[in-house]
């Protein structure tokens, strides 16, 4: 979990609260129902590798910040084929150091995916089913701790633009404070103060930051609201706001 969740807060703010350098023309549209295999908005530290751009070093080059369009679903830089992604739309933070699937890209290529919110399905001690809506009770956007790869499709054609494949994955932990009460897993919720240090390439991705990030997700648990929502969420072919209303 999540295995779906709702974006519609307007690029530009986002460019503007994060402080990107770079925010890429083909965003994904606002969706109330974000589904793995969909395109999502993601946040990534990058080093500046473009010799055309004004003051660049190469002996000490700038990290931009970059906004991009990402698939979800990772799909591992080694990989066959994209495949693969389908099932690798989270990621447990206590396995990604260790998981063949993961390890590359928690050394350098982690990322954050901003969301309105989010969707669980609660269990009750009847057996019945509902779906909760998480969010942030200011309507702020939630930042969720993610890893990206890129995949060099093997049959496009060099000059193809779809040669190159960004995807990505979000990290989940143990259900802290009042979500343990609607799931037993999480979102990795990302700490702003911790954010610099998370994105940063050049920051190792420790056993420590790991630890320092979950850690500090435990205690966001604790700042977020849910409600009930329709079961309309289940089919991907529904998407309107009316997903988001309590009922």
């Amino acid at each position: 979990m999540p295995g779906r969740f709702v974006f519609t807060t307007d690029p530009d703010y986002i460019v503007e609260m994060l402080d990107v350098d770079k925010p890429a023309t083909n965003l994904p549209p606002a969706s109330y129902n974000i589904a793995p295999g969909n395109r999502v908005t993601v946040v990534i530290d990058a080093v500046n590798k473009d010799a055309s751009t004004d003051g660049y070093d190469p002996e000490n080059p700038e990290v931009l910040r970059r906004l991009e369009s990402a698939s979800w679903g990772l799909v591992p830089g080694g990989a066959p084929d994209a495949s693969v992604g389908g099932t690798l739309f989270n990621a447990p933070v206590e396995e990604v150091r260790q998981n063949p699937a993961f390890q590359a890209a928690v050394e350098s290529r982690r990322a954050a995916i901003p969301a309105t919110g989010y969707y669980v399905w609660h269990k009750g001690d009847d057996g019945s089913t509902s779906a909760q809506f998480v969010h942030s009770p200011d309507g702020e956007p939630l930042l969720l701790a993610a890893l990206y790869e890129w995949w060099k499709n093997p049959a496009a054609a060099p000059a193809d633009p779809a040669r190159w494949l960004l995807s990505t994955t979000i990290l989940t932990r143990a259900s802290a404070g009042p979500l343990a009460l609607i799931h037993p897993r999480m979102p990795v919720l990302l700490e702003p103060g911790l954010m610099e240090d998370w994105l940063d390439p050049r920051t190792p991705g420790s056993a420590e930051l790991l630890g320092a990030v979950s850690d500090a997700a435990a205690d966001l648990a604790d700042e977020v609201e849910f409600y009930e929502v329709s079961k309309d969420v289940a089919s991907v072919g529904n998407n309107s706001e009316a997903l988001i209303q309590p009922v």
